[in-house]
């Protein structure tokens, strides 16, 4: 494809592809090959203000909707996105560079927060407390914000925009979403669905760009909330700015996880757990286990075991047959940054067990692919056991006991997910209600929960006080009016009493 051949990706506004006169663009590459694939426009101030002034006018229009048709809309959604499901799996194997089965499994699983918003008349309901007083009753309604912006990254493009949209479009708001320049293309598929399942126009937003739009919707008093995932620095910026600007804000961080290893574990099943949750999806997961925290004496057969298993995984283009078990990283220079972390690991004294620096792939040697990765022995004061890495690195600390583990994980600025393996089921409640991090998991790697749950951690993982989807989405994208209510009688109303009202 030549340089005047290749397209570039416009925004989607007023219900309608939208090509950008910014004169901005940034380069979107195919992660296997190494190749750019398109151009993504970076909005200027001029569409970032068309894009707001269409999702207001589309919050006027959708809020006003009854219960009945807006819920009509979002299960048309979810039907459609069920049908087609293939289309938007193809689009992120192409762009991201995950396999596709992960590719699947990501929308399934934002899917699941689609279904939950389809039941969402019950989560809306107020409260009714009648004869509070002589004659008075007092009742609270919910009411959606109005235009409700979305920053969401590049690992996850269709999950993570669904763990957020389907909630606040049911609740009566107006979406703004700025996806990730690196894999922008699923957000407009989502786009055209909404447009297909009768979502009317500018309630459904895609403004493509940099930190220009970011800092658009972090300041412009048209956007009441931000939702946002990423990295921790980016999501202090976000809470820091947006909640200066008087908007409400979830900005869910980084994460460092940790997979504690008693003596007593399976660890076959540890091994295969570790592989999973550690090199799925290249390790481009805010819950990835970065780190096993093997209780002596099992980490030498343990590591035995995982790289066995490391040995038999291929890796390859997503899109290729049969489909590889892991993919490429999302760019070359974060592939470079990966492999920083390694070259840390080494100057500080840890072990490279298997090495994933120079890792190619036949016939892929332009691609962003880094090798399944495990280091023995890190030091514990290394910037490679402190930081997230992102990447298909696994680290293996050991520690003498329960409380060494405990104590480790319990002191680091992160707190997302964590798990232990055992099977001691005292020792596992004692873990649950000891270690300092929102999600946790007990025999079970990446414990994300399920729709009607919420996803959220601790610490520097999370910043503000709502976690996404479940319960905590629907009190996040709306606002209580509570009414003090009395028809008077005429017959029988006290007349003028300028005392402070009581409960007489």
């Amino acid at each position: 494809m030549s340089e005047t051949d290749t397209p570039t990706i416009g925004h989607w506004i007023d219900g309608a592809p939208r090509a950008s006169t910014s004169g901005r663009t940034a380069p979107v590459f195919h992660p296997a090959t190494g190749e750019k694939q398109a151009e993504v426009a970076l909005a200027d101030q001029a569409e970032i203000d068309e894009a707001l002034r269409s999702a207001q006018r589309g919050f006027e229009t959708w809020s006003a909707l009854s219960i009945a048709k807006r819920q009509a809309v979002i299960f048309a959604f979810r039907e459609l996105l069920n049908a087609r499901k293939g289309e938007l799996a193809d689009i992120i194997t192409r762009e991201h560079g995950k396999v596709r089965s992960d590719a699947m499994g990501e929308i399934l699983r934002g899917q699941e927060v689609v279904e939950l918003a389809t039941g969402f008349p019950h989560l809306l309901k107020g409260a009714f407390s009648e004869s509070v007083s002589t004659g008075i009753d007092v009742y609270s309604i919910k009411q959606p914000l109005g235009v409700v912006g979305i920053i969401s990254p590049f690992n996850f493009p269709a999950m993570v925009p669904m763990w957020f949209f389907p909630i606040a479009i049911a609740a009566g708001n107006a979406v703004v979403l700025k996806p990730s320049e690196k894999d922008p293309s699923a957000a407009l598929w989502l786009a055209e669905l909404w447009k297909e399942a009768g979502l009317p126009d500018g309630v459904f937003t895609v403004l493509q760009g940099d930190k220009l739009a970011v800092d658009g919707l972090l300041t412009d008093p048209v956007v009441q909330s931000i939702s946002f995932v990423g990295s921790t620095p980016i999501a202090q910026y976000i809470y820091e700015t947006a909640s200066t600007h008087g908007k409400r804000v979830q900005a869910l961080g980084g994460a460092k996880n940790h997979m504690l290893v008693l003596p007593d574990a399976d660890l076959d099943l540890v091994a295969d757990q570790a592989i999973n949750a550690g090199y799925g999806a290249a390790g481009e997961r805010c819950m990835a286990i970065s780190v096993v925290l093997a209780v002596e004496p099992v980490a030498d057969e343990l590591i035995r075991k995982i790289v066995a298993r490391i040995e038999k995984l291929r890796i390859g283009d997503g899109a290729s047959t049969p489909e590889p078990d892991m993919g490429p990283l999302i760019t070359r220079e974060h592939r470079e940054k990966v492999s920083g972390y390694v070259d840390i690991a080494e100057r500080d004294g840890a072990t490279i067990v298997v090495d994933g620096r120079d890792f190619q792939v036949p016939g892929g040697e332009g691609g962003f692919f880094f090798g399944p990765t495990l280091i023995d022995r890190v030091p514990t004061d290394s910037r490679a056991y402190t930081e997230e890495i992102f990447g298909p690195v696994l680290e293996v600390v050991r520690v003498a006991g329960y409380e060494e583990g405990v104590a480790l994980i319990n002191s680091g600025a992160f707190g997302n997910g964590t798990a232990i393996f055992t099977n001691d089921g005292g020792a596992a409640r004692r873990f649950q209600n000891e270690v300092q991090v929102g999600m946790i998991g007990i025999n079970v790697p990446i414990p994300v929960p399920v729709a009607y749950h919420s996803f959220g951690g601790w610490k520097q993982s999370l910043f503000g006080d709502a976690k996404a989807y479940g319960v905590h989405g629907f009190d996040f994208f709306t606002r209580e009016k509570a009414i003090t209510s009395r028809w008077l009688d005429p017959a029988t109303h006290g007349g003028i009493d300028l005392g402070f009202p009581q409960n007489d």
